[in-house]
């Protein structure tokens, strides 16, 4: 029997709607990076004559903050972007994760864990970097009937994990292409929803795309590990797969990763600082191949960020977009010198 194909990134056929879609987490503030990928989902789609959809990714209440929201909304809006339809807020629903969950539960492709993160990392017979990802050993696997069997033969919470199934798997992404990796490997079961019941990423992009109608996901490339478990997540609720491509990362100018654990800087420092919008648009434009020779004169004659984001987005294209991981320049966002 031939193997199946892996998931394709391929768009809607000719007359289908692309839909798209803007994804801020709550847990910190949007930085160059967030805006460089921002940007390029918005042109992805409207160039295309698709749809953007908004979605406000706040479930983890520990750590999410309103004014991070209300930051996020100013940084959108400021970069010159809109979006179709009402807002998603995770927070505002949480039956479709709950719904999930049970259907995973029910079908034995997930299974209740009491293990805490010290047990898990106790359980790790080899150091580990620390930034490395903890692969969950399978403590729990076949143990529980059900999570409350679970919390009463334990006296403690338990979480859901994904029974993740053992061998390589492959994507394809419209940039990178073929895509495969090994999630038993790399991070094992994972989990759905964690001991303190707050829903995990995993679990929750997928759930949120699939009532959103996304069918074009854009985003970052250290996600597409991620990816892989979202896919096998996608095949056990019978849900589609989107189309993905995943972007070079964004660097500092000492050619660091920007993360917002990592101080990266924010829009809304360069927002009070004066910064005009319509320059980071041009940055982010050129270091995705979009219309140099539209950009070449400068930043001195830029029209407002919504105007440039708009003019630009006939001369978005995949085909474009350059392989290397581009570095900031915070003179580029600077005022040109004066005579």
């Amino acid at each position: 029997m031939p193997s199946p194909e892996p998931p394709h990134s391929a768009r809607p056929a000719p007359g289908a709607l692309l839909r798209g879609r803007l994804a801020p987490s709550t847990t910190g503030r949007l930085h160059l990076g967030h805006a460089r990928s921002f940007l390029a989902a918005w042109w992805s789609a409207r160039a295309a004559g698709g749809e953007v959809l908004l979605r406000i990714e706040d479930l983890d209440g520990s750590r999410c903050r309103p004014e991070f929201e209300q930051d996020a909304f100013r940084d959108l809006e400021w970069l010159g972007l809109n979006w179709d339809g009402p807002v998603l807020r995770q927070s505002d629903d949480l039956s479709a994760y709950e719904a999930a969950v049970e259907q995973l539960l029910e079908q034995g492709l997930a299974y209740a864990c009491t293990c805490s993160r010290a047990e898990i990392l106790a359980a790790r017979s080899a150091p580990h970097a620390a930034d490395a990802e903890l692969r969950y050993p399978g403590t729990c696997r076949g143990r529980w009937s059900n999570v409350a069997a679970a919390e009463a033969s334990t006296g403690a919470p338990a979480g859901v994990r994904f029974l993740v199934p053992d061998g390589a798997i492959e994507i394809i992404d419209g940039r990178v292409g073929a895509y495969r990796g090994c999630p038993s490997k790399e991070c094992g079961d994972f989990l759905l929803l964690r001991r303190d019941a707050v829903v995990a990423y995993q679990l929750a992009v997928v759930v949120d795309d699939a009532r959103q109608g996304i069918t074009e996901v854009v985003r970052g490339a250290d996600l597409l590990s991620s990816t892989l478990r979202q896919s096998l997540l996608q095949d056990a609720l019978g849900l589609p797969h989107p189309a993905w491509y995943h972007l070079p990362l964004v660097n500092d100018e000492q050619g660091r990763r920007l993360s917002k654990r990592d101080g990266a800087t924010e829009l809304a420092e360069l927002r009070d600082a004066g910064v005009a919008p319509a320059r980071i648009v041009r940055w982010a434009a050129l270091s995705l191949g979009i219309a140099p020779e539209r950009l070449d004169g400068g930043s001195a004659a830029l029209p407002s960020a919504s105007e440039l984001t708009a003019e630009l987005t006939d001369a978005f294209s995949w085909e474009r977009v350059p392989p290397a991981e581009p570095r900031t320049d915070r003179k580029a966002f600077e005022d040109p010198p004066t005579d």
